[in-house]
């Protein structure tokens, strides 16, 4: 049986992916870079410091890493303000599984955005430890924040069972020892690598019951 239970939060329990997508795109079209077909595929994951330096280097932001992360999570945190896209089902979902595992969530979100979202969504309690990438030396797919929660929780990393939405989510959590959940987005679908290290793809956060984390135990 898993010990723990630990959560992506962006794709997984709100639906935020589109709204980094808008929030970035006009961001990079407003100081001078150039947006590229691939370019939500490659930030998805990446930590705050990482895809700052992206856009201020590789897209062609006329404006320095740190004034970039500064100025899109301010953005980011405005948009929070005004809604929280929570996914449909995902709160009960966490309360399901917090009554009976320990919960942790590892996010490449900013601490502040992580803390809005929760707050947002009541769920504030039923993480017994959360962490932002920002916190640890390399993003996702690195294993470092997974690894970094499972400590905090208390549980080694091969009893936890992780939800993740991202290809780089999924080979975080994966490189990290845990099995891996993959509720990916419509609009963002797993690269082939990623789907097969994945122990069961879902349709939806609401597919995710007790009685499937613990058959995955």
């Amino acid at each position: 049986m898993a010990d723990a239970v630990v959560f992506d939060l962006d794709g997984v329990i709100v639906d935020s992916e589109p709204v980094w997508e808008e929030v970035r795109r006009a961001y990079v079209a407003t100081h001078g870079g150039a947006w590229q077909p691939d370019t939500q595929h490659r930030l998805m994951g990446m930590s705050t410091g990482e895809w700052a330096r992206y856009l201020s280097g590789e897209l062609g932001v006329r404006r320095s890493a740190e004034q970039v992360a500064d100025e899109v999570v301010r953005e980011m945190a405005r948009r929070y303000q005004e809604h929280v896209p929570l996914i449909d089902g995902a709160d009960d979902v966490v309360r399901r599984l917090a009554a009976r595992w320990s919960l942790g969530l590892a996010s490449s979100s900013p601490t502040r955005l992580i803390a809005a979202a929760l707050e947002a969504t009541g769920l504030t309690g039923a993480f017994g430890a959360t962490l932002s990438t920002e916190e640890t030396e390399r993003g996702k797919p690195a294993p470092d924040v997974y690894l970094t929660v499972a400590r905090r929780l208390g549980v080694d990393a091969t009893r936890c069972v992780a939800v993740e939405d991202s290809s780089n989510g999924v080979r975080s959590a994966a490189a990290a020892g845990m099995r891996v959940v993959a509720v990916p987005h419509r609009s963002y679908p797993l690269d082939g690598d990623a789907a097969g290290l994945a122990v069961v793809t879902l349709g939806s956060i609401g597919e995710l019951t007790p009685e499937l984390v613990e058959g995955l135990g």
